[in-house]
């Protein structure tokens, strides 16, 4: 029931705001069941919730920004890997906390900040950083949900944009923990168990999206945000 009570709250959170359903979920879930068990059962909700989220919202899509944010994070996640690799890991984590922070700090005082004149390469300088921070750290969501408060997308475009964005990549995660042999019984039966909470957290969540006004949807997304990178800086800090 714990792990069905943390998934519930997880897809709720997830589907109201378009994000962070893996950031609620991991680390509750990794003390719950562990991490081998709790990372691929947040890999199967993530394409779960996405695909329930765009089965009725695809039309929202901004679909030129969503495909250059995809291609550009295919193209990153490489060197974001081959990053992981070769360079010091903690600076880096410390580094992104406190720019995702500074970001959240910046958008509550600020909330009303757009992009002005966009330029064609944002998007795809935006998705190729996302890329390299999924490929390193599974972080590839602040760059992306920061780019589309800038772009000032009312909360069911945002919410499906996201969806739009999380599921290609989320896919991609879930077919490489099946490689590795990740797929056990006991995560089956654990997403199997949590379908009716998931599909429940969605709905839910889905009719609090449409009846957030637009300031307090901002406020919220980079309230979450500021919160998001004081716990990686944190994190990062007191080891």
């Amino acid at each position: 029931m714990l792990v069905v009570g943390i998934i519930f709250i997880s897809a709720l959170i997830r589907s109201a705001l378009g994000f962070g359903d893996a950031v609620v979920a991991m680390p509750l879930l990794a003390m719950a069941v562990g991490l081998k068990t709790a990372s691929p059962l947040v890999a199967f909700m993530g394409p779960t919730i996405s695909l329930m989220i765009l089965a009725g919202n695809w039309r929202r899509i901004e679909l030129k920004s969503a495909t250059r944010l995809i291609v550009a994070s295919l193209l990153g996640i490489p060197f974001g890997i081959y990053g992981l690799a070769h360079v010091p890991e903690e600076p880096l984590k410390a580094l992104l906390g406190l720019l995702i922070l500074l970001y959240g700090i910046i958008g509550l005082a600020k909330p009303r900040a757009r992009i002005r004149n966009e330029k064609p390469w944002l998007p795809w300088s935006v998705g190729w950083i996302a890329g390299v921070l999924g490929g390193a750290y599974n972080t590839n969501g602040p760059p992306v949900v920061a780019y589309g408060m800038l772009k000032g997308w009312p909360p069911e475009d945002f919410r499906a944009t996201l969806s739009g964005y999380f599921l290609p990549t989320g896919l991609m995660v879930l077919a490489g923990h099946g490689l590795a042999g990740m797929w056990t019984a006991e995560v089956l039966r654990g997403y199997l168990h949590s379908l009716p909470a998931i599909v429940l957290g969605v709905v839910l969540g889905g009719l609090l999206n449409k009846r957030i006004p637009h300031p307090l949807f901002a406020g919220l997304v980079n309230g979450c945000l500021a919160a998001m990178g004081a716990l990686l800086l944190l994190r990062t800090l007191i080891r």
